[in-house]
């Protein structure tokens, strides 16, 4: 029976991408799962000038020799963002041109997802380990096609997916932000997306929804509150629940044997709703930390056990 490994919200960080493949031998795990947004959100420009190369990593302004620039780009993987070789000129105008700095980012960015599909093929290949991407609301399409190529992991948006007796339907997409990410839509949408996909489950008491983003007022979506102007009120402690009410009224209908999201990092946990158990690993990808749920499934008991881990 599936053994499942499920993390979410990597944003770029390879050191937390290389945890979650190496998880599988570490927890004897059959199942990865890997919610959605997994890119990172910006390039990190390592100059070339006089022999040497600088940049600046959070608030870190250095200047590092040819032979350091490769330790240089791991640490500005493992934070999550990607970097990129170039010369004054080029950073120059990648600052003026707005539409040259999207294309440049979405290059790099891609490369970057390429570059885990390829980690992923060598750590996995031959295991007969499943492992399952879904993009989430901060990832461009385009990340789509570079893991449908990818050998030994699996799309899952859109798809309803058997598991060893279980069936699992997946699916990225958000409810409204005040962000305007690539994959958000009117909770009517949502609800619409959602319904497709639950019609074509056969047994409910066997399925898994790997929604993206969390029920509404379940406990698993609290946020720190933002202003207007996208400020943080009251410093921060102010939390406002900001789930879906369709991914909510989804779960309440149908009642699935387990559904995992991501989303609101801050809001790590397990609750039941109904007969439906429901998971928020959380995300700490900032600091290298994966945060990850574990679930032992079984035909006759449904979830036999499962455990919050981080590491």
């Amino acid at each position: 029976m599936p053994k499942i490994f499920f993390a979410t919200d990597l944003h770029g960080s390879e050191v937390c991408w290389r945890k979650f493949l190496n998880a599988a031998k570490f927890y004897d795990c059959d199942t990865l799962i890997c919610g959605g947004d997994m890119t990172g959100k910006a390039i990190i420009p390592i100059v070339e000038e006089d022999g040497h190369f600088t940049y600046s990593l959070a608030g870190d302004h250095q200047r590092v020799t040819s032979d350091q620039v490769p330790d240089v780009e791991a640490q500005i993987r493992r934070k999550g963002y990607y970097p990129l070789r170039a010369t004054p000129q080029q950073v120059q105008d990648l600052e003026q041109d707005a539409a040259k700095r999207q294309s440049t980012f979405r290059e790099v960015m891609l490369e970057g997802v390429k570059r885990w599909m390829d980690l992923a093929a060598d750590k996995l290949g031959g295991t007969g380990v499943r492992c399952f991407v879904c993009p989430g609301n901060d990832d461009e399409f385009e990340v789509d096609d570079v893991v449908l190529q990818a050998k030994g992991v699996e799309l899952g948006e859109g798809r309803l997916i058997e598991i060893e007796g279980f069936t699992m339907i997946s699916s990225g997409w958000s409810n409204p932000t005040p962000w305007n990410t690539h994959r958000e839509e009117s909770e009517e949408k949502l609800a619409g997306r959602i319904d497709t996909m639950a019609a074509q489950v056969p047994d409910m008491s066997h399925a898994i929804f790997n929604l993206h983003c969390p029920p509404y007022r379940s406990g698993l979506d609290e946020a720190p509150a933002i202003d207007a102007d996208l400020k943080l009120m009251h410093g921060g402690r102010a939390l406002r629940p900001v789930g879906s009410k369709a991914v909510r009224d989804a779960i309440d209908r149908y009642q699935p044997l387990l559904s995992l999201h991501g989303h609101i990092h801050e809001s790590k946990g397990a609750v039941t709703l109904g007969k439906t158990l429901s998971i928020n690993p959380g995300s700490a990808y900032e600091e290298g930390m994966l945060m990850a749920a574990i679930i032992n499934l079984d035909a006759k008991k449904g979830i036999k056990s499962y455990q919050l881990v981080n590491g």
